[in-house]
């Protein structure tokens, strides 16, 4: 444990959150209390299914022009299909378990990732700008993404996976919060 403004606990779900500070001054972490939109599943299954399809009919067709076809092209596109079916059965589920978010009085909090995963923490008197992020699938799914840029190194915090509707609201709601927050967003 660190001692000083914040204290980190580890938790069984993946990372703390802050909670309120108490009446010793210290913020309490806690998990991110929202959950993305379900639809953020299929969101996560099409991009992964594009991508293994684009390597997949890549090497299928190395298989089919090339006269004669090399004998390390059929292993690696077998290899292509096992990893690509387990991380398009695998990997939206345990996102979709992993990524959560939340946005209170004093921070914009957010946990996401399946293998490798991420836990930040935006004051709000850190915030710069708020912005809504539309593509092509997103749209589709009527999903978006809220990046929150603040004085950090780290860059910008990201919300993936929102309903437009949510999204809209919380990005109206951060501006408001953050006008009203003292700090020089530096």
């Amino acid at each position: 444990m660190q001692s000083g403004p914040t204290t980190h606990a580890a938790s069984p779900a993946g990372g703390p959150a802050p909670q309120p500070a108490s009446s010793s001054g210290v913020l309490r972490l806690r998990d991110p209390r929202q959950r993305v939109h379900r639809k953020s599943i299929l969101l996560w299954t099409l991009r992964t299914t594009i991508f293994w399809l684009v390597i997949i009919l890549g090497q299928t067709a190395g298989e089919i022009f090339a006269s004669p076809p090399p004998s390390w092209l059929a292993v690696t596109l077998i290899i292509s299909i096992v990893l690509g079916v387990v991380q398009v059965v695998v990997e939206p589920q345990w996102r979709y378990r992993v990524h959560r978010w939340e946005a209170n009085q004093e921070a914009v909090v957010t946990r996401s990732g399946w293998v490798t995963q991420e836990w930040r923490v935006a004051p709000l008197s850190r915030i710069q700008t708020v912005d809504t992020k539309r593509g092509p699938l997103e749209q589709m799914l009527g999903l978006a993404t809220v990046t929150v840029t603040t004085a950090s190194a780290a860059g910008p915090v990201q919300i993936a996976g929102l309903g437009h509707d949510d999204a809209a609201r919380l990005v109206d709601e951060l501006t408001a919060v953050t006008q009203a927050t003292p700090g020089d967003a530096t």
